[in-house]
């Protein structure tokens, strides 16, 4: 619940070097979840065996804030989580979630911290963030919508990327493609 949690806090930079998508949950948060001697650190939320398998991460207001880096959200995703609740995101943070399959939840800071309260307080409490509705609720009477842009809430309710996207036009693409003249086709080399 932390407010200003930047990108490098996120994924710390020397986890960096890699450009797949897959591998980078396991340095999540890497500078909490553990000590200088790499033991885990049992204070961070985290590495309460409670949260263990937790898809939905609340957090506090600018979440994601700093360097724009894709590593962030790869790592969340690749952590399990699969949406996020806070009170603000960075707008290039939430951006790079929605490109890579994670759903930004902005509520007031007060739901946020409500629900902080609960899932604190309730053993095996269970939220649920329903995309098609645009509403977050629990089996114990909270509900609170959310605003998510239309064009971003089909793209992340169809799994679309950008290479997705394009490639539902796949056939227009091909038929634009084959009308094109040969002569644009050759690479001016004699």
């Amino acid at each position: 619940m932390r407010s200003n949690i930047d990108t490098d806090q996120i994924i710390p930079k020397q986890f960096l070097k890699r450009i797949e998508r897959t591998g980078f949950g396991e340095f999540l948060f890497y500078d909490w979840r553990y000590r200088a001697n790499g033991e885990p650190d049992e204070s961070f939320v985290l590495n309460e065996g409670r949260y263990e398998g937790a898809s939905i991460l609340l957090a506090g207001r600018n979440f994601g804030c700093g360097s724009s880096r894709e590593h962030a959200p790869w790592s969340l995703l690749d952590y399990g989580f699969r949406a996020i609740i806070a009170p603000s995101f960075a707008d290039i943070f939430a951006n790079n979630c929605m490109k890579n399959g994670i759903v930004p939840v902005t509520l007031a800071e007060e739901e946020v911290e409500e629900l902080a309260r609960r899932a604190r307080e309730k053993r095996d409490y269970r939220v649920t963030v329903d995309l098609e509705q645009s509403v977050v609720r629990d089996g114990a009477g909270f509900e609170a919508k959310f605003f998510i842009d239309e064009f971003r809430r089909y793209c992340l309710l169809e799994g679309l990327d950008d290479i997705g996207l394009t490639l539902r036009h796949e056939p227009q693409i091909a038929s634009y493609e084959k009308s094109r003249p040969q002569w644009r086709e050759t690479s001016g080399a004699e």
